[in-house]
């Protein structure tokens, strides 16, 4: 590759990194299906013809948005679940990694629980699409231990959908529960002005194009801030009973 070619896609890239980064922030407090395709370039300060260039529509970003915002929390989760063995630690760990990637990536979380059920029909697949395959990882980590009980595929295809469910639901409650401890007024997953890690810093936790230099997701939790609020230490407690009621129930799913 010649300097001048390598120049030109390193700036392609970097085009395309901050239209991705300034759809994040603009759909802080707006869904997707209102986003404007001028109001992303404007924000990036390129003119709309270049955002044909890096994406086909709006659409096409939100389904490259819902790849990278989920994409670092299933790395992160299939780490916990390879690494632990015990359901208590298992759960303990999870819980606290939700936690800490809510902190770090608000914006992500924010636009997968409001574009879930949202108006834009591509992301929606795409997000059940990566949830589906979310799922699928899960129940082969499931499987080796619930088998032999004599759980059949589909039943641990089913636990598995309500842990990742569960995950979901988690997520969006620290993101409520952290933004009203900064005083975000309404605070919801459809709102946070100003919150931190929105654009360079937040983005990097997704699709690093090269990913070199980043500790892994257990390494991340490790060091994790110390302090929470009351409510964050509410929604993990809750988290963790929720967590025990389904390992019991797993636990006593086959006896009758």
């Amino acid at each position: 590759m010649s300097h001048t070619s390598g120049v030109r896609q390193a700036q392609k890239a970097k085009t395309r990194r901050a239209l991705m980064d300034a759809a994040l922030r603009l759909l802080e407090d707006q869904s997707l299906s209102s986003l404007g395709l001028r109001e992303v370039t404007r924000a990036v300060g390129v003119a709309p013809a270049a955002f044909y260039r890096h994406f086909r529509d709006l659409s096409d970003l939100g389904v490259t948005l819902v790849e990278e915002c989920l994409g670092s929390l299933h790395h992160m989760i299939r780490a916990i679940l390879a690494d632990q063995d015990g359901d208590e630690e298992r759960i303990d760990a999870t819980v606290e990694a939700v936690a800490e990637h809510v902190r770090r990536y608000p914006a992500h979380i924010r636009f997968i629980a409001r574009e879930r059920h949202g108006g834009v029909r591509a992301v929606r697949e795409a997000i059940a699409a990566e949830l589906g395959g979310f799922a699928d990882e899960v129940a082969a980590a499931f499987a080796p231990s619930l088998s032999p009980e004599g759980w059949p595929p589909e039943d641990v295809r089913m636990l598995a959908e309500l842990y990742v469910d569960h995950m979901v639901m988690t997520a969006t409650a620290f993101l409520e529960a952290q933004a009203a401890g900064r005083g975000v007024p309404g605070a919801g997953p459809g709102v946070g002005q100003g919150e931190p890690g929105v654009g360079q810093e937040e983005a990097r936790g997704g699709q690093d194009e090269a990913g070199a230099g980043r500790p892994g997701p257990l390494a991340d939790l490790r060091e994790a801030r110390p302090g929470r609020s009351e409510d964050e230490r509410r929604v993990a407690a809750t988290a963790r009973k929720q967590l025990l009621l389904i390992s019991l129930g797993r636990r006593h799913w086959r006896d009758g």
